[in-house]
């Protein structure tokens, strides 16, 4: 990766930190966020999807679907892989450019207390990368309904109504139970698909279609 590209993205990353800390009180009650505009048609099926459904949304139906202003989303991620830094990335430029204020946690050494930390933030949204924090929500997030999640690049097995999934042809991860899947492919964690990862799942989120795994194509 050039240096330019690198120093770009730490610069990014400092500043993202850098504005968490200096955001308004989290503990502090505010209104939820919801879905200013709206996704266009193919964005969700006919009819409800039942829980744990994958859906196969239309390309770009959710680029109208911006979250309102003042959400916070905590993003936790672990792992130094070329995937998960990708996604971290996008992310970041996601919440810079939709003024959503982003806090990061790092849980490489404790992946359990990770998400907890991220809750404990009080965040509208915990938004999850890298494969190693699969197994850990599986078993934190059954256990705390009414915080939502959104996984991107990757997803649980039995994902309850709070956790929300992102996955395409090169992605999909559900635990190490069931393995890595044949068609995981690092080279399809791209800046544009990872992109399209957050906001889509964002979108599911703010207009109520969570508890299933949208499918980008």
């Amino acid at each position: 990766m050039p240096r330019a590209v690198i120093a770009a993205l730490t610069a990014a990353l400092a500043s993202a930190l850098l504005t968490g800390c200096a955001a308004s009180d989290w503990s502090a009650p505010h209104p939820a966020p919801t879905a200013v505009g709206e996704p266009a048609v193919g964005f969700a099926p006919a009819t409800t999807p039942s829980p744990e459904a994958t859906v196969d949304p239309a390309p770009g139906s959710w680029n109208a679907v911006h979250p309102s202003p003042g959400m916070r989303a905590a993003l936790v991620s672990a792992g130094h892989d070329g995937p998960t830094k990708a996604l971290v990335a996008a992310v970041v430029a996601w919440a810079d450019a939709e003024d959503v204020e982003l806090r990061i946690v790092k849980a490489d050494d404790d992946l359990v207390g990770g998400i907890v930390t991220a809750m404990r933030l009080n965040p509208d949204l915990v938004v999850s990368v890298g494969n190693d924090l699969v197994d850990p929500l599986a078993t934190v997030t059954a256990n705390h309904l009414d915080q939502q999640f959104l996984i991107v690049g990757a997803e649980v097995a039995e994902p309850t109504a709070n956790v929300t999934a992102v996955d395409w042809a090169g992605a999909s991860f559900r635990g190490e139970g069931l393995g890595m899947s044949s068609r995981y492919d690092p080279r399809s964690f791209t800046a544009e698909r990872c992109g399209r990862g957050i906001r889509a799942g964002v979108a599911a989120v703010l207009t109520g279609m969570t508890g299933v795994v949208l499918w980008l194509r």
